[in-house]
């Protein structure tokens, strides 16, 4: 008979496929790119395989968390976009 999988590891998958839909939606970017960032690094200390995927993953949802949504992200239709000028230090 086999034993029953233990259901933490699923609901914590099933999180960071939530987490991911709302990054790649554009949808609470900064939220939801910290909880990229925190499950990839999850991911980098209990399983193991391909560390640099999870690095990478990480470092990708610290960015976008950082940077902000985009003009095409559900963020900026429903709050606005913001942008950042930068002007020159003429005169």
């Amino acid at each position: 008979m086999r034993a029953a999988q233990p259901v933490q590891p699923a609901i914590l998958e099933l999180a960071a496929i939530v987490a991911g839909a709302l990054l790649a939606v554009g949808l609470w970017t900064p939220v939801s790119g910290c909880l990229v960032a925190a499950f990839a690094l999850w991911a980098l200390i209990t399983k193991s395989g391909d560390l640099w995927s999870s690095v990478l993953l990480a470092a990708v949802g610290v960015a976008l968390a950082m940077i902000g949504p985009g003009v095409w992200s559900l963020d900026a239709r429903l709050f606005g976009w913001r942008r950042i000028l930068i002007r020159d230090r003429q005169g």
